[in-house]
């Protein structure tokens, strides 16, 4: 990993982007995007995660995150940590998702690459964290995650998708207790 990704500044606010191994859609389905909301939203009520931004796309998540809590690499750490093993074990009793053993497949392959692994890897290594220490890298940052859900062609409007922090931006009320920048 480069040396210029990397959380420097623990009272700084970040751009950070997880990404499933392979770049698998995985996130096609709802009830696998509600797990991450809900580790979202409990790493900010027990853990003092931050969120000022997110955006769950078909195989990736950007947020723009910080905390004065603990080291925000620590928490996003567990958050990809659970995720990862809630994920896995939905897809496994999800008997009606047709890609499940390819997706199995490609998990634990990924998995025995990574000595950091018991069994699979979701996620790919990384937060990929870009600080923001200017209002210009801040909105342009803000535009492009909420922007990735039209880019793709899911919705006309950025806050029409529903896993995104667009409709609080627009004056809604979404799925993550976000602070408005």
């Amino acid at each position: 990993m480069s040396s210029s990704y990397k959380f420097r500044n623990p009272d700084g606010l970040y751009f950070v982007t997880f990404s499933v191994v392979r770049w698998i859609d995985v996130f096609s389905r709802r009830e696998y995007k509600d797990i991450v909301v809900d580790s979202i939203n409990y790493c900010i009520k027990a853990k003092g995660l931050k969120v000022y931004a997110w955006v769950i796309m078909s195989n990736h998540v950007h947020m723009i995150v910080n905390t004065t809590d603990q080291p925000l690499q620590s928490i996003l750490r567990d958050l990809k940590r659970h995720t990862s093993k809630a994920i896995i074990k939905a897809i496994e009793e999800n008997t009606q998702e047709s890609r499940r053993d390819w997706m199995l497949w490609f998990f634990e392959r990924e998995g025995k690459g990574n000595a950091n692994n018991e069994t699979y890897q979701f996620w790919q290594q990384g937060n990929h964290p870009i600080e923001l220490i200017t209002y210009e890298v801040t909105q342009q940052k803000l535009d492009y995650l909420h922007g990735n859900p039209v880019k793709a062609g899911w919705v006309d409007e950025p806050e029409n998708y529903l896993y995104s922090s667009a409709r609080d931006y627009a004056g809604g009320k979404g799925f993550v207790e976000v602070i408005l920048i």
